[in-house]
């Protein structure tokens, strides 16, 4: 009871829209209905506030790290840690307050991944803040984020501990960005501070 219990909690965790949140407290538009459509850091920065792009990603982020932590302290097993660490970042992707329609999980992937191992979560998002630099690109920094991430938890670790659920969060993040892969083949994705379409 006491893991189904963590997972149900850190699922609804995982749900909460702080884009949305973001959008009220600053008087934005609803992230929905604009730009990529997606309620993420990266679209409401569309709109021009960083503060409300920042307390975005910061939210995202922290509720990764806080189920995961949380579940960590309370003395869970590794295997509950883990499904706790999915359950929140596909509460994100997939939150029940939104419809299930949620965002594509990059921020909150890295509270997760921070709290797992912090050493393979600062990788990861080194990866993504160099690609994001020099291309300005955030879906293309994401997938290559996304593919770096198995790869350096083999480097580290080999394939243990929590090397499934790196794999799963890898690829979901891959196929929440496949519309996004195809732009940039097509030369048509945004670029990082693009504002939104009148």
């Amino acid at each position: 009871m006491l893991i189904l219990s963590a997972v149900v909690a850190a699922y609804l965790l995982g749900s909460v829209p702080f884009a949305m949140i973001a959008a009220k407290l600053f008087g934005l538009a609803d992230p929905r209905t604009f730009g990529s459509g997606n309620p993420g850091a990266t679209n409401v920065l569309r709109t021009g506030n960083k503060k409300a792009a920042l307390f975005t990603l910061i939210g995202d982020a922290l509720k990764g790290w806080v189920a995961v932590f949380v579940a960590q302290q309370a003395g869970l097993s590794p295997l509950a840690v883990g499904l706790v660490a999915l359950a929140v970042f596909f509460g994100h992707l997939f939150p029940v307050f939104l419809g299930f329609k949620g965002g594509k999980g990059v921020a909150t992937a890295a509270g997760v991944l921070l709290a797992l191992d912090p050493l393979l979560g600062l990788a990861v998002l080194a990866t993504w803040l160099l690609v994001a630099y020099v291309s300005r690109y955030s879906s293309l920094a994401a997938l290559l984020a996304a593919v770096s991430a198995p790869l350096y938890m083999v480097l580290l670790h080999g394939a243990d501990g929590h090397f499934a659920v790196i794999m799963a969060i890898a690829l979901a993040l891959i196929a929440k960005h496949w519309p996004n892969l195809q732009r940039l083949m097509a030369g048509q994705e945004s670029k990082i501070g693009s504002k939104k379409k009148a």
